[in-house]
């Protein structure tokens, strides 16, 4: 009797950010703000910037280098879904526009919605294709360019987000490594704490415009700090009970990388050594449904990801969503 295939596994990731820096400093001469208040209250250094970039064009090389490194072609792939809170448009999606650029004529293609939490939300729905044998190859892609939502006169969002894209490949393994338990939740009733309308509130044969910022991305800092010191704890105590294991059984936690002060925050509280809990948010920034990809790749390519080694993804954000996978790689 053949071994039975048991389990979701990541044979592939990948990654892009753009060149153009846009650090503290620079950002001291755009706005009232300095470098001191934003690491002190943030952690972050400096963030990519997607100069006269679109989503496509970050997404694209992360999806390319992903399947490259899980040595699969675009004809591979049976499912592609794309994050975004930065779309191109409405229609095509991302997905669409992805599958389309990359040559994945066997593939079909959706979008999923769910910010910062966006890579934990399609894991999960990946892995229930994979069990359910809809698809043996699946391709996520994550891509932001948070700087078009970003208004540089407002010091309480333009220091935190940066852009970027990440992508993974999963698939069906037969082996006892994979996706070992999820937890996905939601808070829409405090979604209003991060708001970016679709579409300008003002009319639109108003003349002059009454409020020419309404397409920005608006944030209560204090809600959204509430609900994430809530929110993180309770996804990855979660995706623990469901997997029946403890703290001490996980090598690696790969948070979103919000802030420097929720990093922090599950060290204390779990009483985990700092290098387990992995960040690059020092020169990235936030990167919104992007950042636990980007994420994931760099520990690849530094060797940091053994074999038999299990991590929790937690992804926390706008919605207000939040979640956690379980894997062991």
């Amino acid at each position: 009797m053949g071994v039975i295939a048991i389990g979701s596994i990541i044979t592939g990731t990948g990654s892009f950010l753009p060149e153009t820096r846009l650090t503290n400093q620079m950002l001291e001469q755009m706005v009232d703000t300095s470098d001191e208040w934003i690491v002190q209250r943030t952690g972050i250094r400096e963030r990519r910037v997607a100069v006269d970039m679109q989503a496509i064009d970050v997404a694209l090389p992360a999806a390319q280098r992903a399947l490259d490194d899980a040595g699969r072609k675009a004809e591979d792939i049976d499912l592609i879904i794309a994050c975004t809170v930065t779309p191109d448009s409405f229609t095509p999606t991302l997905s669409c526009a992805l599958q389309d650029k990359l040559g994945a004529k066997h593939a079909f293609a959706f979008d999923l919605s769910a910010a910062c939490s966006g890579f934990v939300y399609a894991t999960d729905v990946a892995d229930s294709y994979l069990r359910c044998g809809k698809a043996k190859c699946v391709l996520i892609v994550c891509a932001e360019v948070l700087s078009h939502l970003i208004d540089y006169t407002d010091r309480t969002v333009c220091c935190l987000f940066g852009d970027g894209a990440g992508a993974a490949v999963y698939e069906w393994s037969d082996t006892e490594d994979g996706i070992l338990g999820t937890y996905m939740r939601s808070d829409g009733k405090n979604g209003n704490a991060l708001f970016a309308p679709a579409f300008a509130a003002e009319n639109p044969l108003a003349m002059p415009r009454e409020n020419k910022t309404s397409h920005y991305l608006h944030m209560d800092g204090k809600t959204v700090f509430r609900f994430t010191a809530r929110a993180v704890p309770d996804a990855i105590d979660g995706v623990l009970q469901q997997a029946g294991m403890d703290i001490s059984q996980v090598d690696w936690i790969v948070p979103h990388q919000a802030n420097m002060r929720i990093l922090d925050m599950v060290i204390r509280r779990y009483g985990l050594p700092a290098e387990k809990v992995f960040s690059n948010l020092e020169h990235v920034g936030n990167t919104s449904s992007a950042s636990v990809p980007i994420c994931l790749d760099e520990m690849r390519q530094q060797g940091l990801l053994k074999n038999g080694q299990t991590a929790i993804f937690v992804g926390f954000g706008g919605g207000l969503t939040y979640g956690a996978v379980l894997i062991r790689l």
